[in-house]
């Protein structure tokens, strides 16, 4: 069994700021896993996490296992191992991966700077996988630094969207009722079929429900229930809850879990989660600008043209870049209009190299400049401005998407207004949409 420690600094842990806000409410909660109205003093369960990651993903139709599929050139479950990582009582998580994705799964881990990861060979099934992963938990290993938990909690590493909240349910409910899990209604009607094919009864679908992950269990009561499986449990099973029903006599507490929780299936999800993704890290935008003192200066004119045409996203201006950086901004619009062409750019792209913000998302900077035909001849100024092919390509290289906007500055204040609302609609269309086939290209608003 492979197995990173825990700790250190990097994306991975870094990204846990990705939850803004309610983190903050969320990690206050966490208390409640001590039990509600808990004495003081009494400590909080011990809690571990377990993937089964064997899967072949034949119902996606694609050669590579669907866990190691690529959204946005990283693997999905990379995605899912994020989401685990930055909640911050989740002691250990714990891989079950096949022999022969065990060096890939190791350099996922590397490049991607998880910590707290334990890899452990699966089985030739889903539970076997789970089984597995369990008792890498229970049995104390020469040099392993993992320990029984209280509470394990079991997910898929293909639903890459489970958000601590319902983490934290099904986990509390667990330590009250020995087990419980996710539940999503049905979105089709169950029917049953006849031997010959034909109907023999349905079931009425707002009595039942779909189950989902993740799902939770005190530790000793899952792993004695495994313990007891039959052969054709652990070859033919899937359902976790009712192992521990069937050998445990525990009845799970099904928690209402939201619509993020799907699981990644097919190669058409693929593409949902890369929309996803793209969606939740497009949602803050930093202006960087190399003039600060004019209000009325054509990049100020431009941000607030950006916060009336994206209302919906977050427009900063970059006057603490260091810490706008921290916080995981994924998105910059460089303004270069005082300084010569791309010198403020340049000082960004610095910046973010130096950081580790592209490792785990690809970051957009669109570097803007303004043209006014009268002072410089155009001719010139494509010229000086093609260098950003150069600069593309080399922060390609650490995950930056560089892309260049030039925007007509008219001495007329309405073709000046449109010039600028044609400039926040292509910023708006390279953040969503982050082509990379568009990087180095010059756009013209």
């Amino acid at each position: 069994m492979e197995s990173w420690p825990p700790g250190g600094s990097g994306p991975a842990e870094a990204g846990r700021r990705l939850r803004g806000l309610r983190g903050a409410d969320l990690a206050a909660s966490a208390s409640l896993l001590s039990g509600a109205g808990a004495e003081a003093g009494c400590s909080a369960p011990a809690v571990a996490a377990v993937l089964p990651a064997g899967g072949s993903g034949e119902r996606m139709g694609v050669p590579t296992p669907k866990q190691f599929c690529p959204i946005l050139e990283r693997p999905l479950i990379s995605y899912t191992l994020q989401a685990l990582e930055r909640v911050s009582w989740i002691k250990d998580i714990v891989v079950a991966v096949t022999g022969e994705n065990m060096e890939a799964m190791k350099c996922i881990i590397q490049r991607y700077q998880h910590k707290g990861i334990s890899l452990v060979e699966s089985g030739v099934t889903r539970h076997r996988s789970i089984f597995n992963g369990l008792k890498a938990l229970a049995e104390d290993q020469p040099n392993c630094r993992l320990s029984k938990p209280e509470v394990v909690i079991i997910h898929d590493a293909v639903r890459p969207f489970v958000e601590e909240d319902v983490l934290l349910k099904v986990v509390t409910a667990a330590k009250e009722h020995g087990a419980a899990g996710a539940i999503r209604p049905l979105v089709s009607t169950v029917i049953s079929p006849s031997v010959d094919g034909c109907l023999d009864h349905s079931l009425e679908r707002a009595r039942h429900r779909a189950s989902e992950m993740p799902q939770a269990f005190l530790f000793d009561v899952i792993y004695e229930a495994y313990q007891q499986c039959s052969d054709y449990d652990l070859e033919f099973g899937t359902e976790c809850l009712h192992l521990a029903l069937k050998y445990c006599h525990i009845k799970a507490k099904l928690i209402e879990g939201s619509p993020d929780l799907w699981k990644v299936t097919y190669k058409r999800d693929l593409y949902a989660a890369e929309s996803i993704i793209k969606e939740r890290i497009s949602q803050q935008i930093c202006v960087v600008m190399d003039t600060k003192e004019d209000e009325e200066h054509v990049g100020h004119r431009l941000e607030e043209m950006l916060k009336n045409e994206l209302n919906h996203v977050k427009v900063t201006s970059g006057r603490d870049l260091q810490q706008i950086i921290l916080e995981q901004c994924y998105n910059f619009v460089c303004v270069n209009v005082m300084t010569s062409d791309f010198e403020e750019t340049q000082k960004l792209l610095n910046m973010l190299e130096e950081s580790n913000l592209s490792i785990l998302y690809p970051v957009v900077v669109i570097s803007v400049q303004f043209l006014d035909y009268e002072s410089v001849p155009f001719g010139q100024k494509m010229e000086n401005l093609m260098q950003i092919r150069e600069f593309a390509k080399q922060v390609k290289k650490r995950n930056i998407l560089l892309y260049g906007l030039l925007v007509y500055y008219p001495q007329d204040e309405q073709k000046l207004q449109e010039s600028l609302r044609q400039g926040a609609t292509i910023i708006a269309a390279l953040i969503k949409e982050r082509n990379s086939g568009l990087i180095g290209q010059l756009l013209v608003a």
